[in-house]
This record gives C-alpha cells, sequence and structure tokens, in this order.
C-alpha cells in the first residue's frame, strides 16, 4: 500500500510517494523559478518559497518541444511531453531519507530539442533498491536554452542543469543523498552536456564522478555559428534577430520555424550556412561564449579541467544504425555515397578501405554506419578518455532483434539496462520482448559501483593501456580493440 512521506527543502515542504517496495519517490520539484515572463531568456531564478506542502506525487511539467512526428525513428526513442510554465524540476527516487547514499544525477538526451526527465524508463527505483538516491531532471533545450545572437547570456540550457545540481548539493542530504557523492550521468545530447559540465568552471565542486553514454567532448559550437543558426530562425519568423523579438512569436510558431531550420540544415549541410552545425546537424547546443565556456570540451579537459572528477564514458558498437535502419536508408546506401560521405569526414581512399577489409561482407550501408558511429561517438569518448587521467572506458555490444537483427547495438539501446528497466513498455520496441535481464543486471551494477566507489569493474584506460569493457551476454575486458580503425582517426578533429 502506497503512503504519503513529507521531505523538508530550503523553499518549502515536499510530500512524495513510498512505493509497496519501500522507496520513496518525489516528483517535479521545482530547482528553479518558471523561465517564463521576465524570467525567459534569463539565467536560473531561486524558485519562489511556499508554505503548504506541495505534492510532490506526480511529474511535473516538461520542458517546452516539438512533438516527434510519428514514424519509426520517433517510436523507438520514447519520450514524455507535459505542458506547463513550471518545467524547471526534478525527480528524486530514494530508499530511506537518513543514510548518507551516493547520489546520480541523470541528463536526458534528444539533441538538445527534444526530451524529458519524466521518460517512465528513467524511473530510479531500482538505482535506489540498490542504495543510491536518483534524480532526474528538465532543463532548458531548443530555442529556451539555447539561442544565442553574442549578446546577453549564452547556454542557459547549461545554467539549468548547473542550477540543478546546486539544489541537488543544497537539499539533498534531507533525501538521504551525500552531497559529497554526486555522480552526474546522461545519454547522448545528455553525454554531451556531462562533458560540457565538467569543462564549466560554474560547475566545478558540484559533482565528484561523472558518466558520459554515447556523447563526449566535441558537440558545441562557436559564436559565429549560433549567429548563423539565430539569424537564418529569425529570417524564417520575419522578426529582427534578437531574442526579444523571437520571444514576442507564439509557441507553436516557434516550433514549426525550428523544425524548419533543422530540415534545411539536413538537406544543405555546408559549413558557411550552419558553421560546426553542418557537420552534427544540431543547431541548438552548447555555446563556447569565452564566458560560461571558454574552449571546447574536450580542449578543456585536455587542458587540466575536472582532473580530480572520475569519469566513465563509453559508446554503443553500432550507434548510427538507429538512424539508418528504422527508415530503410541503410539498405539504399551505394558504393559512391559511403566515398563520398566518409570523404566529407576526412577519411582518406586507404582508411575507408580498412573499415571494408574488416566487414568484408557487409554492404555499404553497414560499412558507412561504422564510420559514422566512429567518427561521432567513439572517437570522441576515446579522446576525452586519453586526456583524463583517471577515464573507464567502456562498449555496449549487444545487438537487439528488432528490424530482423539490423538495429544491433544502436544509440540508445543501453539505457533500458543502465537504469536495470528493460521491461518498460518504452524501451520494448528497440529492445524486443526478451532482452537478457543477466546483462542489465552487470551494467546497472557497474553504474552503481562507480557512483559508491568511484571503479566500475575494470582497469582505467590510457593511451599505453586502452582497457575497454565490452558488455554483451558474455562480458569481456578488450584491450584496444579495432586498433586499426581507431588509428585512421589520428590527426581528424
Amino acid at each position: 500500500m502506497e503512503t504519503l512521506h513529507t521531505v523538508t527543502t530550503q523553499y518549502g515542504d515536499v510530500s512524495g510517494i513510498k512505493t509497496e517496495q519501500g522507496i520513496l519517490t518525489f516528483k517535479g520539484i521545482p530547482y528553479a523559478a518558471p523561465p517564463v515572463g521576465a524570467n525567459r531568456f534569463q539565467p536560473p531564478k531561486p524558485p519562489i518559497p511556499w508554505t503548504s506542502v506541495k505534492n510532490a506525487t506526480e511529474y511535473g511539467a516538461t520542458s517546452p518541444q516539438l512533438t516527434p512526428k510519428v514514424e519509426p525513428f520517433a517510436e523507438l526513442l520514447p519520450n514524455v511531453v507535459i505542458p506547463g510554465d513550471d518545467y524547471l524540476n526534478l525527480n528524486i527516487w530514494t530508499s530511506d531519507t537518513t543514510e548518507k547514499k551516493p547520489v546520480m544525477v541523470f541528463i536526458h538526451g534528444g539533441a538538445f530539442v527534444v526530451g524529458s526527465g519524466a521518460v517512465p524508463g528513467y524511473d530510479g527505483s531500482n538505482f535506489a533498491r540498490d542504495g543510491v538516491v536518483l534524480v532526474t531532471i528538465n532543463y532548458r533545450i531548443g530555442i529556451e536554452g539555447f539561442l544565442w545572437f553574442g549578446d546577453g547570456i549564452a547556454n542557459l540550457g547549461m545554467l539549468d542543469q548547473i542550477a540543478a545540481l546546486k539544489w541537488v548539493r543544497d537539499n539533498i542530504s534531507n533525501f538521504g543523498g551525500d552531497p559529497n557523492n554526486v555522480t552526474i550521468f546522461g545519454e547522448s545530447a545528455g553525454g554531451m552536456s556531462v562533458c560540457t559540465l565538467l569543462a564549466m568552471k560554474e560547475a566545478e565542486g558540484l559533482f565528484r564522478r561523472a558518466i558520459a553514454e554515447s556523447g563526449a567532448g566535441h558537440s558545441v559550437i562557436s559564436p559565429s555559428s549560433a549567429k548563423l543558426i539565430g539569424t537564418r530562425l529569425a529570417e524564417i519568423l520575419g522578426v529582427a534577430p534578437t531574442r526579444e523579438a523571437i520571444g514576442e512569436v507564439d509557441i507553436e510558431t516557434l516550433f514549426a520555424a525550428q523544425d524548419q531550420l533543422s530540415s534545411e540544415i539536413m538537406a544543405k549541410p555546408l559549413v558557411e550556412l550552419w558553421g560546426e552545425a553542418a557537420f552534427n546537424l544540431m543547431p541548438f547546443e552548447p555555446v563556447v561564449d569565452g564566458h560560461l565556456l571558454t574552449a571546447t570540451p574536450i580542449e578543456c579537459i585536455a587542458n587540466g579541467a575536472s582532473k580530480d572528477v572520475d569519469i566513465l564514458i563509453g559508446t554503443n558498437s553500432q550507434e548510427f544504425r538507429l538512424f539508418l535502419v528504422p527508415d530503410g536508408i541503410l539498405s539504399k546506401v551505394t558504393d559512391s555515397a559511403l566515398n563520398i560521405a566518409s570523404s566529407a569526414y576526412g577519411l582518406s581512399e586507404k582508411s575507408i578501405q580498412t573499415y571494408r577489409n574488416n566487414r568484408p561482407d557487409s554492404s555499404p550501408g553497414d560499412v558507412l554506419s561504422a564510420i559514422i558511429t566512429d567518427w561521432f561517438y567513439r572517437i570522441p569518448a576515446l579522446r576525452v578518455a586519453e586526456k583524463h587521467e583517471k577515464t573507464y572506458v567502456y562498449e555496449f555490444a549487444w545487438g537487439s532483434p528488432a528490424y530482423n537483427s539490423l538495429l544491433d547495438a544502436c544509440h540508445g539501446i543501453e539505457l533500458g539496462f543502465v537504469f536495470d528497466n528493460i521491461t518498460d513498455i518504452g524501451f520494448t520496441k528497440m529492445l524486443g520482448n526478451h532482452p537478457p535481464q543477466q546483462l542489465a543486471t552487470t551494467v546497472h551494477k557497474a553504474w552503481v559501483d562507480f557512483a559508491t566507489h568511484g571503479n566500475p569493474g575494470w582497469d582505467t584506460y590510457d593511451p599505453n593501456n586502452r582497457v575497454s569493457m565490452q558488455f554483451d551476454i558474455v562480458s569481456q575486458i578488450t584491450v584496444d580493440d579495432r586498433a586499426d580503425e581507431r588509428s585512421v582517426w589520428n590527426g581528424i578533429r
């Protein structure tokens, strides 16, 4: 039988639920004031304190976003959108409110334009069961979080994440968490956020450990690129290129313009039009503004940023198949398209042939998927590990049976295993009906062990000892796996 449980925060009391399994859940707790009205396009401000007990039994509002179109790709990635202004909120799962347990704060993915911390698959009950206080957050995304013309404060979405971490620092002990043992972790744009936070002085001291899943330290844009993107957005809307003018436009019109902007980048990915966004096709992402973010995250990490933070970073073996398989693009890739695309990433004919030789029975689409997976995901992750002294590396290699097993170990597939929520209905289309529980147990335990002790169960990675854990039905340690393919990227990016 579920019962109510009340906890005090610095802004007021909140009432959550104690489940039949003994897990306490608190949802929709504001960590900042609603970013609307005078607060829009401004750094996050503290919540307004409340006097009566706030109901924290249901998820709060989520960041405004364009609802994905109904298509195979969208169906594979679960998401929840809840309307409302008070969306800078967080959710907490804990087994009790007395012990000082390790804390994990999850930052959702979604290319910085979609996603939320209210996805049922991100339920933290199993982390709480295993002695962790689990927190998920919402933050400003898309135009609200990352539009910048060069004036005012940049990276509002990142400032939201920092505000959430400060709230955790100041309040999590009342939920049974240890504010001195916080691990941030995220997937895709969440993993990119993790690496960006590693580079930001403003986030210093707010976490002890960091886990980046399928996102690393290269995915940022320059001020000039941000201005190109913002100016084109204003042209589409027919308004002046300022935040103030864009703030006068109704939200549905903004979403339509944002969607058109993304389509234009996809159709004509030219550097002169979009800057760095021409490569990763993400118009809204962290900006190297020279203040909050002084250089690319990988450069900051290489120069010693967060040198005392333990890092766990990794990727999935076949990340890019998520973007090629569902709508049939994989089978349509020709040899010519493979060569043209791979050359655009900086690979020579000899390097492309290395990938071909290692996959003698594979189609051009298979080879292209492997190349883009390495360019966008695997190599940037390894660059972080090469530049940071205490970093553990993993690769998730279990292949999904979905789409006649073509989906394989694609982008996002590890999430259900990390949360030990592989039976959640939102993950079913990606994982199939019988994903291996023993693998979920193994992966989830590694994340818990890392957050608790700073060691997931294998050796650290460095350029002289390239150790990685490969997660599969039978997980195993690898040393410099696919070294020839790794080497072809030397000097690129």
